[in-house]
């Protein structure tokens, strides 16, 4: 098989990943980075010397694609299915890579901090980085639920990189700084994310590994 994808079925960010290759039912084999394991680390770090997760190793064109929004804007133009993540108008692709960076950036960081906080030792917790973490997220509800009025998915009609991002982005800020009321468009979106089968089949995976999630505060 051409497509290897290094991955943990836990990982926010390989969610995104494996969205979009289910969404267009590309082929790929899923190998498990296992932290844990001192040579399985050393053989991914030298492939990506970051050893952030995912990473895709293309062996018939000979690539190694790192980043998210990197590797999905590599499989629509290497393995191109029904499902185009980035449209061809060059105003809905910059609105596409907007809302993309607002999902990363602004939901998915801050929740990592809060959710990397409660697994750091009592003697290393950062209080005052989880109230900041806690505040840029209640920023980033108020402003998506703006932009998200009228749109079906992200960034318009049709289902995108976006999307791809949000999904686990979302899914797990709900955990630690759960949706209210206030906020009904960003909880339909959620909901309508919840539905979409590339992703239902990501969690339907997940679920062996869930209980390895840091309980709340």
């Amino acid at each position: 098989m051409s497509l290897t994808l290094h991955m943990h079925p836990l990982s926010s960010y390989c969610w995104k990943v494996l969205i979009a290759l289910y969404e267009n039912a590309t082929p790929f084999e899923a190998r498990l980075v296992d932290f844990s394991d001192p040579e399985g680390i050393a053989a991914f770090r030298a492939l990506w010397p970051t050893t952030k997760m995912p990473l895709l190793c293309d062996a018939a064109r000979d690539r190694t694609v790192p980043e998210t929004s990197i590797i999905i804007e590599y499989l629509q133009a290497a393995y191109p299915g029904p499902v185009r993540f980035i449209p061809d108008d060059p105003e809905a692709a910059l609105r596409t890579r907007l809302m993309d960076r607002l999902f990363d950036l602004y939901v998915m960081t801050p929740m990592q901090a809060i959710v990397g906080d409660r697994i750091r030792p009592a003697d290393a917790k950062d209080p005052y980085g989880v109230i900041q973490a806690r505040a840029q997220l209640a920023m980033a509800y108020g402003l998506l639920e703006g932009e998200l009025a009228g749109r079906t998915w992200a960034a318009g009609e049709d289902f995108g990189l976006a999307d791809c991002a949000a999904a686990p982005a979302l899914f797990y800020a709900n955990k630690v700084a759960p949706l209210t009321d206030s906020h009904p468009k960003l909880s339909a979106y959620l909901d309508r994310l919840l539905a979409r089968p590339s992703f239902a089949r990501v969690l339907q995976e997940a679920e062996p590994y869930f209980a390895m999630f840091p309980a709340g505060d």
